[in-house]
């Protein structure tokens, strides 16, 4: 059985096994620089599904809308779960793949089989308070984002009311990682100190491994902290909404919720950034207008911040694409390459203030991310605060110089360096002054505290050596 393939050739639906294939690699230092070529080379190729070699590891990249979606929605036919996974079970995933310690952790994201559906509903539990705008816990979350927003932007304006920063740096990682810090309910400064460390596995520099110990062991003790004395926060919550989570089951959801959001959110404030910078008039206009989320959603049509999905499998043998997916074959869904798709991309009116809503950036189907909600929140009260408090931004390097860092799931800047011009002082901090019944008073930060803390000693250190 023969079909058309992308190029007009053809494929031979019932003859193809993926590991009889010899797949180029995909993690290159084209598709580090230049992706979405490496995605339109495939897409010509093969059609919308490709073999592809990742870092010795045959597997199968989705480059089609429409075959992401069919992915996507269909839980039950593409399941997660690395128990699922044919060559693994065979033992022909190698023991030192490197993609292998961040698919062994087995949280909400990389989960599958019956525990999942009670996991998620926990966490749709929990993050309710935060993410439904009628409840005080997310009315209090809007206004530490903005708070915390206004500390970093404070600390880059120490550096003068006009010169360089990397904002990057200095408030698109930096911001997500304190608002989950908050989320997380850490007590104390004791949050800084693991946001370090979340930053150094992200990283994955030299000291990586000792960080994800010292983090794992740091939420580990948070968890147990908040068995015994549960709080307002979203520990707690999902305790509460899963009584019989484990300790350790709860620190790797907490782990995962750390990285994800920092990230995640830390590279869409960053692409925003560069959107309205260098955009066209009307992007800064509707930025004015108040119109942040469509500055984003056009963002992530182009630039999605995770631009693969962790893999998927196949139930059984299905045609997808040009290519019948072998029962076990591992199927990596990418945003990147489907928002590109032409029979999608075409369709997408360009110039238009209005985005679509239609972009994968947070999946699609029952695993869409239970996050989404409050990571857009976060983003968007960030880029607002950077627009309100700096009467001028402008990139330091022409848009197409600007340095990109690649990984097999994310893509983002490395750095983006900024001539700046910071306008007037913040105004007082918009805590909420009277709390719902059963919602703690904020405590904020002991100043002296988050002086010592390494987390700002850090980006103390980038305002020094930037002078």
């Amino acid at each position: 059985m023969e079909s058309q393939r992308g190029d007009g050739g053809s494929v031979d639906l019932d003859g193809t096994r993926l590991e009889t294939l010899t797949p180029e690699p995909l993690l290159t230092r084209d598709y580090e620089t230049r992706p979405a070529l490496v995605y339109e080379r495939l897409r010509q190729q093969h059609g919308p599904v490709a073999p592809v070699d990742l870092l010795g590891v045959p597997a199968w990249l989705v480059l089609g809308y429409r075959e992401s979606l069919q992915v996507l929605q269909d839980d039950d036919g593409w399941p997660k779960g690395l128990e699922n996974w044919r060559a693994r079970s065979e033992g022909r995933v190698p023991a030192d793949w490197p993609l292998g310690p961040s698919l062994e952790v087995n949280h909400i994201l990389i989960q599958g089989g019956p525990g999942y559906r009670p996991l998620r509903s926990a966490w749709d539990v929990a993050l309710k308070p935060f993410q439904d705008p009628r409840h005080p816990q997310a009315k209090r979350l809007k206004a530490a984002v903005t708070a915390y927003a206004d500390e970093l932007i404070t600390l880059v304006g120490q550096g003068g009311k006009t010169g360089v920063a990397d904002l990057s740096a200095q408030f698109s990682r930096p911001l997500p990682l304190m608002v989950a810090s908050h989320l997380l309910g850490f007590p104390g400064s004791q949050g800084d100190d693991a946001l370090m460390d979340m930053w150094r596995v992200l990283d994955a520099g030299p000291d990586a491994e000792a960080a994800l110990e010292r983090l794992l062991a740091t939420l580990a003790e948070l968890a147990a902290l908040k068995l015994e004395k549960p709080g307002d926060d979203f520990p707690s919550y999902l305790l509460a909404a899963h009584p019989d989570l484990s300790l350790d089951h709860l620190a790797r959801e907490l782990f995962m919720l750390l990285g994800m959001t920092s990230d995640h959110v830390g590279i869409l404030i960053s692409n925003t950034v560069v959107e309205v910078i260098s955009g066209e008039g009307s992007v800064r206009a509707s930025l004015s207008a108040g119109m942040v989320r469509e500055t984003m959603n056009r963002v992530v049509m182009r630039k999605p911040p995770l631009v693969n999905f962790v893999p998927r499998f196949a139930a059984r043998d299905t045609p997808l694409g040009n290519y019948t997916i072998r029962a076990g074959d591992p199927v990596w869904v990418s945003p990147g390459a489907a928002h590109a798709d032409p029979l999608f991309a075409d369709h997408v009116a360009a110039g238009t203030t209005i985005s679509t809503r239609a972009h994968l950036s947070w999946g699609a189907g029952p695993r869409q991310c239970p996050a989404r909600e409050l990571a857009s929140t976060v983003a968007a009260v960030g880029v607002g605060r950077l627009f309100e408090r700096f009467d001028h931004l402008d990139l330091a390097l022409p848009a197409d110089q600007l340095p990109w860092r690649s990984s097999p799931f994310m893509r983002g800047l490395r750095s983006l360096p900024v001539h700046y011009e910071l306008g007037s002082a913040p105004p007082p901090r918009p805590w909420p002054a009277d709390p719902a019944p059963g919602v703690a008073e904020e405590v904020l930060p002991d100043p002296s505290a988050r002086q010592r803390s390494s987390l700002w000693r850090y980006l103390t250190g980038l305002i020094r050596g930037g002078r």
